[in-house]
């Protein structure tokens, strides 16, 4: 099946008066029509700005400096401002962190569905409302009529996340790219706005990309995941596949850091060490000084040389000089 959506080698680099900060470093990935990408990694990974990137929102003093971003065949990355605001929100649309902010707080929620369906869609002001009521009654806000004409500070953080989801799949684009859509929702409206993602998307054969940093968001409701360190991926894999045989030492750390109903531990599981900056050059693998698997081995190649995502069969990758075909990890993070 061809990709709707191909990146490869992606470049995104932030030029400050301190030197140059590699925000994201050679990612590439392909997302199939109607599929849902789980893209995971702990906060200042490249996550965001790797979405940013698609939509073509880097700002200044960021940059794409390399790489080709193919979106049904188009090279986003070589279209003119013009070309690309064509293509946002119709073709592709994006949720971003923290809904209220995202919303225009002096102009009624329906009124800035309805703006989608005027100015893309030509309708008149009677119509685009009946439209933006029933995108609100889809998404599952009760009252949809009244709710239509409520400010964003009237509403609750799962109402206005349903709101951005409203606007977002307003004209059904064929890539929704939600950015932490979750955060700061308590457990069961999170669950709620994950069962509403997956379902709309499948609905109507929108493709995913669902940023997070939240394993268990991307066990509900992914297809397949690519988990993000500093700037790379480090491993690509169906989700089952991962969660129960993560090949990637920094995979298992995240998912070993989940806590679990019925186990007792002294403490949490964590990954010691943090992200290496992202200014300047890291000569070898990026986890090294925080991997406890090269520490068991002695791999001194780990700290001179970077190794490549290379291919492991069955719609895996992993960028680790330990990934063998048939390599695996106990819960303790040693090779079995």
């Amino acid at each position: 099946m061809t990709p709707l959506l191909d990146i490869d080698g992606l470049k995104t680099h932030f030029f400050t008066p301190d030197g140059v900060v590699r925000a994201v470093d050679g990612v590439a990935f392909e997302l199939a029509p109607g599929e849902i990408l789980g893209l995971v990694g702990e906060s200042g990974c490249g996550k965001t700005i790797t979405a940013l990137s698609v939509m073509r929102l880097i700002d200044r003093p960021g940059r794409i400096v390399e790489g080709s971003i193919r979106f049904d065949g188009r090279d986003l990355a070589g279209l003119s401002a013009d070309e690309m605001a064509a293509i946002r929100g119709d073709e592709i649309a994006m949720i971003f962190q923290q809904p209220k902010g995202s919303l225009n707080p002096v102009i009624r929620v329906g009124w800035q569905i309805a703006e989608q369906f005027r100015r893309r869609r030509g309708m008149d002001r009677k119509r685009a409302w009946r439209e933006a009521v029933a995108m609100l009654a889809t998404v599952g806000i009760p009252a949809p009529d009244q709710k239509a004409l409520a400010y964003p500070h009237e509403l609750s953080g799962g109402q206005a996340q349903r709101v951005m989801i409203a606007i977002a799949l307003a004209l059904q684009p064929r890539l929704l790219i939600a950015d932490e859509p979750t955060t700061a929702l308590d457990v069961t409206v999170q669950a709620q706005i994950l069962t509403l993602l997956r379902e709309r998307c499948k609905d109507i054969g929108t493709s995913l990309i669902l940023v997070t940093h939240d394993l268990g968001v991307i066990a509900q409701i992914a297809d397949r995941v690519a988990v993000m360190y500093a700037g790379q991926i480090v491993e690509q894999a169906p989700v089952g596949a991962l969660f129960a045989h993560p090949k990637h030492p920094y995979t298992r750390g995240l998912i070993d850091s989940i806590p679990r109903l019925g186990t007792r531990k002294p403490r949490l599981v964590e990954i010691p060490g943090v992200i290496p900056s992202m200014a300047g050059t890291i000569a070898g693998c990026r986890f090294a000084s925080r991997c406890s698997a090269r520490v068991e081995h002695k791999l001194e190649r780990c700290e001179i040389e970077a190794p490549s995502l290379v291919a492991q069969g069955a719609g895996r990758a992993v960028r680790c000089w330990l990934a063998g075909e048939r390599m695996e990890m106990d819960h303790a993070g040693r090779l079995l």
